[in-house]
């Protein structure tokens, strides 16, 4: 069987981190290599059945006497939050990759993500018995999005258009896949001889970009051993200078065994991860938490350093249980050791990211902050009693998923939940449903429309009323006119000669204030000067009352003379897209009446634009959606309030 040559089993276990996609199988190769290792999962997913997986899976599992913790990250980029978080935790991370070069667009997000985290990676190119153009387009097409040479570790065999097999460069052997996750030896067929030797020269080309040593054999036209070889790889993988690449099927067994191999030989140990994050040896326990699950009830942490022991305490927090995931299960365990993944019980309080134990001043583990929410939703309990019960199951599910966020916006009396897509919140209502038994309505947010005027008006406003004994009395002449926009509300006093007493102008004041909190349409009124030039009182029947109710009742009628419009917030929106859909991106901002400002290459994003353009709120709800739809998954977007503007084409 292909692989590295034989190698004692690394002290301690590590992890790595499947990410990919969705449809690109990653579940499925969670699920093989499980298997390969003689943990299945106990509840297969049936493939056919497969929906989009919304959380992380752990397992544990030992290869050739190796511990391994494994990380199965969803795939929709509407949790990306839980890669990175699972990237923050472990020693390399396998992006899972579909054959075809059209399809390998899908992976340039996560590479950008393994590069910000400088995280050595490799990639499995899956589902390779569906591959139907040429094995080096699509390797070009990744090698387009990696800023890491890629080592292509192995090559496909194909007869009559089936892939049969492979060969690995590295061996010069080629194997037939066969049954239960086997391969057998066969001989490289004639026409991939050349192929192979230019696939071998050009690894070598690679690793010798790497180490002088090498670099010197191959101008000396020296060619290196395969011992040579595999140690350069397994030193520039483990480095995360390289980039791995290998094929196989996961749901055929395909390429499981090989994958495993260079696992083994290549991923960087436990204290090696630890020791780029600055994390010095010692025996005191270091974890930190990159999963908080079941309503704080679970934990996943990674033990940085020393020996976890069930019933720790850390500031307070007590470890009420460590558990690994044998066959996808948990069972319970007395402890973890430096490397490990584990599930931690009883954490209250205890939030996604902390740092349990003293890190030092040398270290550094940070962790992602979540990007800003792009999707919401108005929500409400559908039982009036449960209100109380939501604002608390809000807290949790914020708590164990940053990328959610909960704000009550008092001008339109909405709890809106806000975060990465449909799909998120979806299932964060879906988990209110079942962990807290919340039945919950949903509605688009509304809109925090405004109004202004357009037409300077004078007002005069008189209150007259006897009721018997004191009676009310107040005479007012205002004046009502349109400011700037972003000027806000002005009061001003031109009373002369005390037509109206000192001490009832506070009272115009005011009341010309709360005047605005709803304009004719209902909304509140912005950018207006009330000026008071005139009035009469009466020096038993006039009062602060009277002059409240007065003024209120004059502004009410002179808005309606002044030409009141509606206004309406309009964002400063920034589409980040790959440049081939710069244009798609154009199109979909001024279909929502976006005026497009212009665009750019992205910052440290080759192949990407950033378009700029200002575009109305009311046209944003589900503007990403079809961003997502129209850029192959891959597009998304920042926003941030630029300014009120006249709603044409609106009825208040």
């Amino acid at each position: 069987m292909t692989g590295s040559p034989a190698k004692a089993a690394v002290a301690g276990p590590r992890s790595v981190a499947l990410i990919g996609a969705y449809g690109s199988g990653k579940s499925t190769l969670f699920e093989a290599l499980m298997a390969a290792a003689g943990a299945p999962l106990k509840r297969q997913s049936d493939i056919r059945k497969r929906v989009v997986t919304t959380e992380l899976r752990l397992g544990h599992c030992s290869f050739l006497a190796d511990r391994w913790s494994i990380l199965d990250c969803p795939g929709s980029v509407e949790f990306a939050y839980e890669m990175e978080g699972a990237l923050a935790a472990v020693d390399l991370a396998i992006v899972v990759s579909e054959p075809t070069a059209g399809r390998a667009s899908s992976v340039p997000l996560l590479l950008k993500a393994l590069e910000e985290y400088r995280l050595p990676h490799l990639i499995f190119v899956n589902k390779i018995d569906t591959l139907a153009g040429s094995f080096d387009d699509t390797l070009a097409a990744l090698q387009a999005y990696s800023k890491y040479p890629l080592a292509a570790r192995q090559l496909p065999i194909r007869e009559a258009d089936a892939v049969t097999g492979y060969i690995d460069v590295v061996s010069g052997r080629a194997y037939r896949y066969g049954a239960n996750q086997g391969a057998e030896p066969i001989e490289i067929p004639a026409q991939l001889r050349d192929p192979e030797k230019q696939a071998l020269d050009g690894l070598a080309e690679v690793l010798a970009d790497q180490d002088d040593a090498l670099l010197e054999k191959l101008i000396e036209e020296v060619a290196p051993t395969s011992a040579e070889l595999y140690q350069q790889l397994r030193k520039d993988q483990a480095s995360g200078t390289i980039v791995e690449v290998l094929l196989g099927s996961a749901a055929r067994g395909q390429g499981i065994l090989p994958l495993w191999k260079t696992m083994r030989h290549d991923v960087p140990d436990a204290a090696e991860t630890a020791a780029h994050r600055g994390v010095g040896a010692g025996e005191v326990p270091l974890v930190q938490i990159f999963k908080t699950v079941q309503a704080g009830k679970l934990s996943y942490g990674r033990i940085w350093r020393g020996v976890l022991r069930d019933g720790a305490t850390f500031d307070g927090a007590r470890v009420g249980g460590i558990h690994r995931y044998a066959g996808g299960e948990p069972v319970r365990a007395p402890e973890a050791d430096a490397g490990e993944l584990v599930a931690l019980g009883r954490l209250d309080g205890v939030a996604t990211g902390a740092i349990l134990g003293i890190l030092g001043a040398a270290g550094s583990l940070p962790f992602p902050a979540p990007l800003p929410p792009v999707f919401a939703l108005a929500i409400t309990a559908k039982d009036r009693k449960d209100d109380v019960k939501l604002s608390g199951a809000l807290h949790k599910l914020v708590s164990e998923d940053p990328a959610l966020s909960v704000e009550h916006v008092a001008e339109t009396a909405e709890t809106i939940l806000s975060g990465q897509g449909e799909i998120h919140l979806n299932a964060a209502l879906e988990r209110l449903a079942t962990t807290y038994n919340l039945q919950i309505a949903t509605a688009a947010p509304k809109i925090a429309f405004k109004e202004t005027i357009k037409r300077r008006v004078q007002q005069h406003s008189r209150l007259k009323r006897q009721t018997g004994g004191h009676g009310q009395f107040a005479d007012v002449k205002l004046e009502i006119e349109p400011r700037g926009r972003g000027e806000g509300f002005l009061f001003t006093d031109k009373v002369v000669g005390g037509a109206v007493p000192r001490q009832y102008i506070p009272a115009v004041r005011e009341a010309a204030e709360e005047a605005m909190q709803k304009g004719p349409f209902g909304y509140p009124v912005v950018d207006v000067g009330v000026t008071l030039v005139d009035g009469t009182f009466h020096a038993v029947d006039s009062s602060d009352m009277a002059f409240r109710t007065a003024t209120r009742l004059g502004i009410g009628e002179g808005l309606a003379k002044a030409e009141p419009v509606l206004l309406e917030p309009i964002e400063h929106v920034t589409a980040s897209v790959p440049n081939i859909f710069t244009a798609a991106a154009q199109r979909l901002l001024t279909g929502r009446r976006g005026q497009i400002l212009g665009y750019a290459e992205r910052p440290g994003w080759p192949g990407w634009d950033d378009v700029e353009a200002l575009v109305p709120a009311a046209e944003l709800h589900d503007f990403i959606i079809e961003l997502r739809s129209d850029t192959m998954g891959l597009g998304h977007y920042r926003r941030r309030f630029d300014h009120l503007a006249e709603a044409r084409g609106m009825t208040p």
